[in-house]
């Protein structure tokens, strides 16, 4: 498995109502790079915020059916992670959403 650079390694925060609450427990969750490890994560995340992580935890979402008239098709399966960020620690791209 080659090394993934390390500006590639976050693709998007997720923002969804579930992890606006985990946000408040200091856990902010992510689209990552599909080969992207969670040592690879830890780092990206404490360069690209200027925090502390504690734990990452990574898991993969299955692609969905989806229709458009008659045709059928499937989306992408992507990988989400959820970062835990040592106490006192936050990250303010999150707030006020």
């Amino acid at each position: 498995m080659a090394e993934v650079p390390l500006l590639e390694v976050l693709r998007r925060p997720i923002i969804t109502e579930k992890s606006t609450a985990l946000a408040g427990e200091g856990k902010y969750v992510f689209e990552v790079h599909p080969d992207a490890n969670k040592l690879q994560i830890k780092e990206a995340v404490e360069r690209a915020f200027n925090v502390e992580v504690a734990a990452v935890n990574t898991c993969w979402v299955k692609g969905k059916f989806r229709r458009v008239g008659r045709n059928r098709g499937r989306t992408s399966p992507w990988k989400k992670a959820v970062v835990t960020l040592k106490p006192g620690y936050r990250i303010d791209l999150f707030e006020g959403v």
